[in-house]
Parts: C-alpha cells; structure tokens; sequence
C-alpha cells in the first residue's frame, strides 16, 4: 500500500480522511485499526507528501462523518435495539450502559473518540440512548478536532524519535 501510495501521489490527500472515516464508522471502525491511519500519515509525512497541519485538517471531517454516521445509524435503530433477541439477551447491559452514556455523555464522546477499542461504538450508543443530536454534534466536532491534532503531534514525535 505504501508503494501505490507514493507512486500515485495524486490519492494521498484522500487516504488520510477514508482512513479516518473507516475507522470511526460503525461496524467498519472494529476491523479498521486507528494504526493504519497513524502509520500511512506518518509515512506520507516523513515523505515530505503532507504537513502536520494537512494531517491534521484531513483526518478531521473523516473522523467527524464516521462518528456521525454512527450516532444517526444509533438513534434510527435505537428504540427497535430492545425488541431484538440480542437486545433481550442482553437487556440489563444494555440499560447500564445507556444509563452510563446518557449520565456522562459529555465526557463519553470525548472519552470515546480517544479510546480506539471503543472509538466506533460510543457514537451509536449515544444515538440509541436518545442523546440530543445538536449537542452531539457540537461535543463531537470539538472531540476530532482536537483528536485530529493529537495525531498530527503523534505522527510529528514519531518522525522525531525515529
């Protein structure tokens, strides 16, 4: 992949924000390691393709979409989730795990955007627990931004330490 990436410079703009997305999105987001992205950003820029600030601003709406796929896809699909034999089965989880989201939801969305194992499902449960979708979306916007950032950084302190 490294290969076709620097032989076809003309798609490198476009990997860092479907990497971002894939990983973020629903169901995508736990076969799609966060490594991937840091690992193609951080070749792309010790290849002198990108900058720090480009990582940064092109992993942003990436990360910002899949995480709103997930919160819409959340809360279209959230009330019929309890009549589902899985949502049955596993009913008393799935209410202390809304009760926890909807108590803390704030902290979640930034909690969640941080945290890879669970990056892609906390914006569907936040959709599913009824989580004010302006509020989310404001919360959220500021969570990738300053995740978008953080990679930027990570990406520059590998370069540093390599």
């Amino acid at each position: 992949m490294t290969d076709w990436l620097l032989a076809n410079r003309m798609y490198t703009l476009l990997a860092i924000p479907l990497l971002a997305f894939a990983e973020a999105c629903i169901g995508i987001g736990l076969f799609v390691s966060g490594i991937i992205l840091f690992s193609i950003a951080a070749l792309l820029y010790n290849s002198g393709l990108i900058s720090l600030a480009q990582i940064a601003m092109l992993s942003f709406p990436g990360a910002l979409l899949g995480d709103q796929l997930g919160f819409f896809a959340g809360s279209r699909l959230g009330p019929g989730i309890h009549q589902t034999r899985l949502g049955q089965r596993y009913s008393a989880r799935l209410q202390r795990t809304e009760q926890m989201i909807t108590r803390h939801a704030g902290g979640a969305v930034f909690i969640g955007r941080f945290i890879p194992a669970i990056r892609s499902l906390i914006p569907a449960m936040l959709g599913i627990s009824g989580f004010d979708r302006r509020r989310y979306l404001m919360l959220d916007a500021a969570a990738c931004a300053l995740w978008s950032i953080a990679l930027a950084a990570l990406v520059r302190l590998s370069s540093i330490l390599m």
